[in-house]
């Protein structure tokens, strides 16, 4: 921490050419902004009942750096999708997950009885989330939100969950000393941010308390609980791989469109594992190319948006329920994952972006994320240049952006 030194114990040292050591006794240089969001902040969870004796935790609060590094690199967003399901899919989180799912048999059957959801899914969660409960996070969750939420993009979540968290405090279902999450702020063993907590956790032991950092019960019976309220829907699977004909028209792909079993019947889309047609009882489906038309595809249904609830990241829902069919065994896929092609870095997006907005055709942040209006403005660019409409973001297409339009990065 940085002191301050006074002016007259700055000149003596300056005219003596002694070295002066701090006065430890001033006060830190101030950090004005992050002392305005404290304060403020103070005030709000005051009006809203929070005791003096949580509201003190807040001033002793200092920005963590690994807090903004880490929200600036999240791997759902970063890694290309191949790389992605590799680290979260591993033989030891399979193994793991197969004993869980012995250990928690009855409860966890228990819970998709309740709640509609899948043992296997609620498991998966808990896998890809904390690994089973081994790294439930080491940031103690005041100081992460409170850093998200003094400044940057993050700045309302950051707000809104640090706001949460302190009436979490005032509940009493955990001590300060034990508050312990993620850098954005998520805890427990199934990793609920504080808003989504207050709103739908789950005592499932009947103790009287909703424990997600302590009890697997309770955080398993939470996340069974949220996926039904976010629309999970009984006896259909998240989704299925599926295989295109020759010549199909990708302009229909993407998460923002939803068609039912019989338009995909139509256009000849068939499961790909024993080329099955598709069940109307599927409902409304979206074809989900997550490497573009090279890759594996997929039609997802409601069931895989509410894991979008979760986490709104594509690659994090599809982590989830591909962990969760291989609980069972190995379901290889049919498609094959490009991994000679070279994804965009963050950097190359950050281009790619500025060259849509300018052909008029990005309707959002530029931020170096391929997110969903990202590869919106793809698939539109692509399906105007007369490219295959599969909303991919490659080299080629950056290449093809620079000199179709005459930009310069």
């Amino acid at each position: 921490m940085r002191r301050r030194f006074s002016k007259a114990r700055l000149m003596i040292g300056l005219l003596t050419g002694l070295v002066i050591a701090p006065d430890v006794n001033a006060p830190a240089y101030a950090n004005s902004a992050f002392d305005t969001f404290i304060a403020s902040v103070r005030t709000e969870a005051a009006g809203q009942g929070v005791s003096e004796k949580y509201l003190a935790a807040l001033d002793t609060l200092q920005p963590e750096p690994e807090v903004t590094r880490l929200a600036s690199s999240q791997p759902e967003y970063v890694k290309p999708i191949w790389a992605y399901l590799d680290h979260l899919i591993t033989p030891n989180r399979l193994i793991l997950g197969r004993e869980n799912l012995g250990d928690y048999r009855q409860y966890v059957d228990g819970l998709e009885a309740q709640y509609g959801v899948p043992a296997e899914i609620i498991v998966a969660i808990w896998g890809v989330e904390t690994n089973y409960g081994s790294n439930k996070g080491s940031f103690q969750v005041l100081q992460a939100l409170a850093t998200l939420g003094y400044e940057g993009r993050r700045a309302k979540f950051g707000r809104q969950q640090l706001l949460a968290a302190l009436q979490i405090l005032q509940s009493g279902d955990v001590a300060l000393g034990d508050f312990y999450g993620s850098w954005a702020g998520a805890m427990g063993h199934t990793q609920f941010i504080p808003t989504t907590y207050l709103a739908y956790a789950a005592d499932g032991t009947g103790d009287g308390k909703r424990d997600v950092w302590t009890s697997p019960h309770d955080a398993l019976a939470s996340t069974a609980n949220y996926l039904k309220i976010s629309g999970w829907q009984r006896g259909i699977p998240w989704g299925l791989e599926v295989a295109l004909p020759a010549k199909f028209d990708y302009s229909v792909a993407g998460l923002d469109q939803r068609k039912p079993a019989s338009f995909w019947r139509a256009r000849n889309v068939r499961a790909a594992a024993g080329n099955a047609e598709l069940p109307d009882r599927f409902g409304e489906m979206s074809l989900f190319l997550p490497s573009g038309h090279r890759g594996p595809a997929f039609l997802v249904t409601q069931n895989f948006r509410a894991l979008l609830r979760y986490n709104t990241a594509p690659a994090y829902a599809l982590a989830v329920g591909r962990l969760s069919e291989r609980f069972s065994g190995t379901v290889p896929l049919k498609g094959i994952w490009p991994t000679g092609d070279r994804p965009l870095k963050p950097n190359e997006i950050f281009t790619l972006q500025r060259f849509l907005r300018s052909a008029g055709y990005l309707i959002g942040d530029i931020d170096g994320v391929a997110g969903r209006k990202t590869i919106a403005a793809i698939r539109k660019y692509q399906r105007d240049a007369g490219l295959i409409a599969d909303g991919y973001p490659t080299p080629g297409l950056l290449t093809h952006l620079r000199q179709k339009n005459q930009l310069k990065n």
